[in-house]
């Protein structure tokens, strides 16, 4: 039905665009699409004849050799015959148009380009099966280009290669790990980060030229994650780059994309280059159309010694942040080999992370023990146990995770990394305050029971951190005086993401 509905709303558009034509000679034919719409895998293949030069330097064996003259006379043929079938297809496309064109000259113009285009491809195909060590005239190089598929944009694009690549890139490359895919990209600076969006990137950018921009639509882990460092890089370096972080709950940009995501804009810089981000944007549906128009970026920092770009959206938390980075001491300074735990999930808590003293209980058919999910560190001292608790457990600490992580999981850098004063690990009021938060954690648990086909009957103990807000709020004074808050920094931590935090949708929730 809705394929219908698609294709009567097409034919009605065409009827209107048909009735405000005053002749047929408005109507201009569509192009051939097979020329004007190429396939291929963008992640394999040649940018540019210097990428041609360095393959052609490689044996079929993986050994290299020096180029001979008669090599440097096929590369300088190979060039010629670039040049020669973009000439042809500039007056091919010029010939699209001609209605006076006989239809036998015009044929013979396509199948004379197409011949001259798939000599070029199969003789880079050639030089490109050389630097994966693979021989031609075998059937593991027909096996090579069928799963690779090379596509070479200094054939297929040569005059926009040839003037220094394209204005704008935009794309949503996809979403996949290099052992997910039957190829295997080569020669790319990213390629430790097994991610095929990076590579992506890495080569819009060799595509792009020296003024043009490119955007894309990626996952969040592009300003969170230490394997996408070098991409902020490249992405900011001579540049200017704005990032746009979004959240997938309880809004989403994509209906079935379950992934928060970030969009990024990297383009030639006004001044010096700057670099802007937003803050991890969340949204209801009835405020969807609203999102775009009230995006507000705050300036990031560039040379950053943390492989983060931080989510920032107001004023006051880039100089919230300045005060949490200028203190001496993470969380990290305080652990070592001991029996003084503090317990946590890696997964789960939306809007919430849970720290405690004690392991939660967990039952399997009635059977006490483990959840895979639940794990612990141990710190040097049992006086900063309830301290570190109160500590990860405030508003500070769910602003800078925010901030800095990928919100998918917890992990271990996420609370190691995370600056806390010293005196604030010392002061009593902390010990008391820490001390009551996970007593009060205890009264408003509850069992969460779950029925799984492979496991059975499982029970979490579940906690409802929202109704421990009062404690957690004297914990963010405490710490207000410790970093160095204004009144109005405070504020804000207080009421950071409180609207989802303390919502009505989320009142009832278990945070598990």
């Amino acid at each position: 039905i809705m394929e219908e509905a698609v294709e009567i709303c097409k034919l009605r558009l065409f009827l209107k665009l048909v009735a405000q034509l005053e002749s047929y000679e408005q109507i201009e034919p569509l192009p051939d699409i097979d020329f004007n719409v190429r396939a291929g895998n963008t992640l394999v293949g040649f940018t540019s004849l210097e990428e041609i030069r360095e393959a052609a330097t490689i044996t079929a064996d993986g050994q290299h050799r020096m180029l001979y003259a008669e090599d440097e006379a096929q590369l300088k043929r190979i060039e010629e015959d670039a040049e020669l079938a973009y000439r042809k297809f500039r007056k091919f496309r010029e010939m699209q148009t001609d209605h006076g064109m006989d239809a036998s000259e015009f044929s013979t113009a396509k199948l004379a380009l197409r011949e001259r285009l798939d000599n070029l491809r199969d003789e880079l195909d050639e030089y490109l099966g050389g630097e994966y060590g693979v021989k031609t005239r075998r059937r593991a190089y027909q096996q090579w280009r069928d799963s690779h598929q090379p596509f070479h944009w200094f054939v297929e694009f040569y005059g926009i290669m040839r003037e220094g690549g394209f204005d704008v890139i935009i794309g949503n490359p996809p979403y996949l790990e290099t052992r997910e895919v039957c190829y295997s990209p080569r020669n790319f600076a990213c390629i430790d980060s097994r991610a095929i969006h990076a590579m992506c990137i890495e080569r819009s950018l060799a595509l792009r030229a020296r003024g043009g921009a490119i955007s894309m639509i990626v996952p969040l882990a592009l300003v969170s994650t230490q394997r996408m460092t070098i991409l902020q890089r490249m992405l900011e370096k001579n540049r200017d780059c704005w990032y746009s972080n979004f959240s997938w709950r309880p809004g989403k940009l994509f209906d079935t994309v379950n992934r928060a995501l970030t969009i990024f804009v990297s383009a030639k810089p006004r001044n010096k280059g700057e670099t802007f981000s937003t803050a991890y944007l969340k949204w209801n549906a009835d405020s969807r159309d609203y999102l775009t128009p009230t995006v507000r970026y705050a300036e990031c920092p560039r040379g950053r010694r943390a492989f983060w770009a931080p989510k920032l959206g107001e004023r006051v938390e880039s100089s919230i942040l300045r005060k949490c980075l200028s203190i001496g001491k993470t969380v990290e300074n305080f652990t070592g080999k001991s029996k003084n735990r503090v317990y946590y999930r890696t997964t789960g808590g939306l809007y919430w992370k849970v720290f405690t003293d004690f392991a939660p209980a967990f039952y399997v058919n009635g059977v006490a023990g483990n959840s895979s999910r639940e794990t612990k560190f141990a710190l040097t001292d049992k006086g900063h146990v309830q301290p570190a608790a109160a500590v990860l457990s405030s508003g500070v600490y769910w602003w800078w995770y925010t901030v800095t992580s990928n919100l998918r999981d917890l992990n271990p850098s996420d609370w190691r990394n995370f600056p806390v004063p010293e005196a604030a690990m010392n002061d009593p009021e902390m010990q008391q305050l820490g001390a009551e938060y996970i007593a009060d954690l205890r009264r408003n648990s509850a069992m969460l029971v779950r029925n799984q086909k492979k496991t059975g009957r499982t029970e979490t103990q579940s906690f409802k951190v929202q109704k421990s807000k009062p404690i957690i709020d004297r914990i963010d004074r405490v710490l207000a005086h410790h970093y160095g808050f204004t009144d109005e920094e405070l504020d804000f931590i207080i009421n950071y993401d409180i609207k989802y935090r303390i919502g009505l949708d989320n009142l009832d929730r278990d945070e598990e």
